[in-house]
């Protein structure tokens, strides 16, 4: 694969096993309905790991914006490349989470409550507060991305034997800093599938929560670069 087919296939594999798995506990009528929050954030490592194992070899495996802008910020990665492999993430998630509404289209409409939908596709906060919610994401978003900075130095990105540290590590975020506001800590898992939820015929799905986007898009990218500027002082 190209870097580019490689980001979108890696990102898209993320997507349709992250979204996949939220769907599973939280649509009605589903055989994983209500499981609960351990699973989807087991389910969320796993979709890390599959992605980042298919797509280390021909794109380093970032599958996320945030890794992007701060792997070019540390000097680990060429700023010339970084709006190609964004423009492979975003359309990666968007098509993943594509293929999960087509999977899940009967339990989307077997569920009346339209936050439920929304969730299936994107994040929000569990109490909506403009400033600690972006404090959230930038903070889970250091934590993540100092680590992957670490564990892709000095080979400066990412291999499949990486895979499985970066998964526990996605799981850890999860279960640690996941509660606030759904740990996006990726623009492109949140925005891509957030455009999709927007312009899908989805029956009753209510509304997109724009006025929200920006947070899961901005603090990931701050807390990335954060990571990077910390990497380069200690690392």
């Amino acid at each position: 694969m190209t870097a580019f087919t490689g980001e979108l296939v890696g990102t898209a594999l993320v997507i349709i096993l992250g979204d996949g798995v939220v769907a599973n506990v939280i649509l009605n009528k589903t055989n994983g309905f209500n499981s609960g929050w351990l699973v989807i954030t087991m389910g969320w490592g796993m979709a890390v790991f599959t992605g980042v194992f298919v797509s280390a070899a021909s794109s380093g495996a970032h599958l996320n914006p945030a890794v992007t802008i701060a792997l070019a910020a540390a000097g680990k990665f060429n700023w010339s490349l970084v709006l190609a492999y964004i423009a492979a993430q975003m359309l990666g998630a968007m098509i993943g989470s594509l293929l999960v509404w087509v999977a899940y289209k009967q339990h989307f409409d077997a569920t009346d409550n339209t936050a439920t939908k929304l969730a299936v596709f994107c994040t929000s906060p569990s109490i909506r507060n403009v400033r600690h919610n972006l404090v959230t994401e930038i903070i889970g978003t250091f934590a993540f991305i100092l680590a992957v900075l670490f564990i892709v130095s000095p080979a400066d990105k990412l291999g499949s034997l990486d895979a499985l540290p970066v998964a526990l590590l996605v799981l850890g975020i999860g279960l640690g800093m996941g509660g606030p506001t759904g740990y996006a800590i990726n623009p492109a898992r949140d925005l891509g599938p957030r455009i999709m939820h927007a312009v899908l015929p989805i029956k009753n799905k209510g509304i997109s929560d724009w006025k929200y986007s920006w947070i899961p898009v901005a603090g990931p990218i701050i807390g990335g670069l954060l990571a990077a500027l910390v990497f380069k002082l200690i690392g």
